[in-house]
């Protein structure tokens, strides 16, 4: 698995935190401070790096989370058929299909970067 702990006072703003088993960038982290009974709690909200779903999470500040690692990397579309590209890794020499995510206008030779964690691939 591609993913470490960390305690959550540790994340800011633009950092990536597993919210329901699924990657999610942080959009908003705020905390609250400490109560009466209790520790300083942090209220986190996310959107999926892949499903672009908006999710939250509350949790103490000292509790641990898991971060994935998500590897950010260069390639070469190959051959574009209507949404599905064709993409080559440009580290490894790997081809794999992917998603046009209609954003974007490629053709064939085009370079490109794309997020990748545990098989899923998103360009950016």
């Amino acid at each position: 698995m591609a993913k470490e702990q960390t305690e959550v006072r540790e994340l800011d703003e633009g950092s990536y935190v597993m919210m329901d088993d699924t990657p999610s960038k942080i959009t908003a982290y705020s905390t609250a401070k400490p109560g009466k009974h209790g520790s300083a709690k942090a209220r986190i909200e996310g959107k999926g790096v892949f499903d672009g779903k908006k999710r939250s999470l509350s949790q103490p500040v000292d509790a641990k989370v898991w971060v994935p690692i998500i590897e950010r990397k260069q390639g070469q579309v190959v051959n574009v058929d209507g949404d599905e590209l064709q993409v080559m890794d440009l580290e490894t020499y790997e081809t794999f299909v992917m998603v046009n995510p209609g954003e974007q206008d490629l053709d064939p030779d085009d370079e490109i970067e794309f997020l990748e964690y545990e098989g899923q691939r998103k360009i950016v």
